[in-house]
């Protein structure tokens, strides 16, 4: 126990890669998946033309509201001229076009690895230039294809930055002043987790005690990915007895102890995200959502210069555990491939050049990323008035091989948290047509890929709500006049085969009770909770919103989404609405309460929307 406690003590900043995931390239609801972003690609005639992936992040320098360095480039060789000299071009030089736009880091690496081993799958990537948030995905696609892919030392860095603890300055400073010292890591934060009254022992106002954070998913996101990493460091230092212990190792990753450590830590999870487009607009929330995270640099940077949706109550700073981070440097890397020609390759150099050239690194700079070329100094908005340390990090983990990358990754599934979800199905009269229809399909799909190692339950409503038991096979409809005192289920385990024929079989009828079914849905999640049970609870409605015989209102439902908030473990409502009718004021403010967000039904984003929902557990 000792060192489980010790361990608990270190691993925390890591999960909280988290919300954030930060800008990296987990980034995400609305990171583009095309190939080609740009509405118009101005290119000049015979132009040699690349394809680049980029993570969604260095969108704002590459081709968005700090810089558009991709068009500018383009536009320098359509007006003869080379963009890194600023000089006509030479007789006989051959122009370049630039085309791309931002994707995943984790989807584009396992697309490339399927276009070597796997060529017919549904996801395959072939850019010229592939552009991730850190180096770990280069070192991922060659281990996983068997051959050398990416030259690593050969793979310039582009624009560094930092993941760093993304924490609301009066914690810190409630955590600094019990520990008394202004060195705070993953110790000092999972400390707060483990205190007995959690935050009240901080002197932190309020009835939430315990710390609320949540991490993206590292098979998509780099920080998720590096948090992932930086867990198995903390717990792996925790289980040894070397003190000069630095390196993590596959014997490392596979010790039984080390996994329970990391799945200990995962526990405290509140919910997981597979980008962190969500969570990076969330966390400006304030407090009341995430109390810190682990981000990119530059996106705490973002968020304190208010260009969120939510202008943050307080300021977010930067904490540099005193363990130790990892840089995310976004290198260039060119895949030796049979796709890429050697005028491609060239033509791509060329263009890694012009990036790192002085006038696009002020503009990486602008955008909070710390510039790589040494013409271009470290300024603001790297600095201490946005909640950042220029001379931080003091102390960088080290890389670990790439196969140790592997294992740590490969390990997710069953070192996660696992979640109880209750899928809510809105089947009355409202929802007859097409409705009801997509509603079955997007159910369906949506059990296809829960995750084996979450349970599932169902509930359906019309004039009242009804859950569906499994010892008797059959839906038990519940007293609207007592929706405060729920009947444990025996068990969600298993319910998915249970439940699949029964979406299939649903039919619509009668009146809407969607706000008595998400209360009596909360508290049943509630009874069903074991009293050491810290699994994600989650709900999944998907309704028109459109309620006409509840006894509740939508204001008791959002008090008690509220109130539900203080549990240590929180349930978690996630709306989807159908219909071009859908009462979306109702549905957003459920999400509201919920700190989620309303998801559109329509059948030509399920597959989408499945992904999305999905993530969160």
């Amino acid at each position: 126990m000792p060192k489980l406690k010790t361990l608990l003590l270190m691993l925390t900043p890591l999960l909280l890669a988290l919300a954030c995931g930060s800008g990296d390239d987990g980034n995400g609801g609305l990171t583009l998946e095309g190939p080609d972003t740009a509405a118009t690609v101005n290119c000049a005639s015979g132009a040699v033309e690349i394809e680049v992936a980029y993570a969604p992040e260095s969108e704002l320098y590459l081709d968005g509201e700090i810089y558009d360095a991709i068009n500018r480039f383009n536009t320098a060789y359509a007006e003869g001229r080379n963009p890194v000299t600023g000089q006509a071009l030479a007789e006989g030089e051959t122009p370049i076009c630039v085309k791309g736009g931002p994707k995943s880091s984790g989807t584009v690496a396992q697309g490339l690895i399927n276009a070597f081993i796997a060529p017919n799958n549904a996801n395959v990537e072939k850019p010229t230039l592939f552009s991730p948030s850190v180096s770990h995905w280069l070192a991922l696609v060659n281990f996983q294809t068997g051959r050398q892919v990416f030259d690593l030392a050969d793979s310039p860095p582009t624009a560094l930055a930092p993941v760093v603890m993304a924490i609301w300055e009066s914690r810190l400073k409630a955590i600094q002043e019990k520990e008394g010292s202004t060195e705070v890591g993953w110790e000092e934060l999972l400390a707060v987790l483990n205190s007995p009254n959690g935050w009240a022992d901080y002197n932190i106002p309020g009835n939430r005690t315990t710390v609320y954070y949540g991490h993206t998913d590292p098979f998509i996101s780099s920080t998720a990915l590096s948090t992932l990493i930086a867990e198995f460091y903390a717990s792996a230092r925790a289980n040894s007895d070397d003190p000069d212990f630095r390196r993590l190792t596959l014997e490392h990753v596979n010790d039984e102890a080390v996994q329970q450590g990391v799945r200990d830590i995962e526990e405290l999870i509140r919910h997981y995200s597979a980008r962190t487009t969500e969570f990076k607009e969330y966390i400006a929330q304030g407090p009341s959502y995430l109390d810190f995270v682990a981000l990119e640099e530059n996106d705490l940077i973002y968020i304190n210069q208010g260009k969120t949706a939510y202008q943050p109550p307080e300021k977010l700073v930067a904490l540099y555990p005193k363990e130790g981070t990892f840089w995310h440097e976004h290198p260039f890397a060119i895949p030796d491939a049979d796709w890429v020609t050697a005028e491609q390759r060239a033509a791509a150099k060329v263009f890694t050049d012009y990036i790192r050239s002085e006038e696009v690194q002020k503009k990486v700079l602008e955008a909070g990323f710390r510039p790589v070329n040494p013409s271009v100094p470290v300024g603001y908005p790297i600095a201490t008035e946005l909640g950042v340390d220029p001379n931080q990090p003091a102390t960088v983990l080290e890389v670990p091989d790439p196969e140790v990358v592997a294992a740590v990754q490969a390990s997710w599934q069953f070192v996660k948290k696992q979640a109880d979800v209750l899928l809510v199905i809105d089947t009355s009269g409202s929802m007859s047509g097409d409705k009801i229809e997509q509603a079955k399909v997007a159910a369906s799909a949506f059990l296809d890929g829960m995750p084996p190692q979450n349970r599932v339950g169902l509930m359906i409503f019309d004039s009242a709500p009804a859950v569906y038991d499994f010892n008797t096979n059959s839906f038990i409809y519940l007293d609207p006049n007592n929706l405060e005192t729920v009947e444990p289920l025996t068990s969600f385990e298993g319910g998915e085969a249970a439940i699949r024929p029964q979406v299939s079989a649903l039919e619509v009828g009668g009146d809407t009770s969607l706000y008595d079914a998400i209360q009596t849905s909360i508290n049943l999640l509630k009874a069903n909770r074991d009293a050491d049970d810290d699994r994600i609870q989650s709900v999944v409605v998907l309704s028109d919103g459109q309620d006409t015989s509840s006894l509740t209102s939508l204001q008791d439902v959002t008090n008690v989404i509220t109130q539900n908030k203080e549990d240590r473990n929180p349930v978690i409502v996630i709306p989807v609405a159908y219909g071009g009718d859908a009462d979306i004021n109702a549905l957003n403010n459920i999400a509201r309460a919920s700190a989620t967000r309303v998801q559109s039904g329509d059948p030509e984003n399920i597959q989408s929307l499945l992904e999305l929902i999905s993530s969160y557990f």
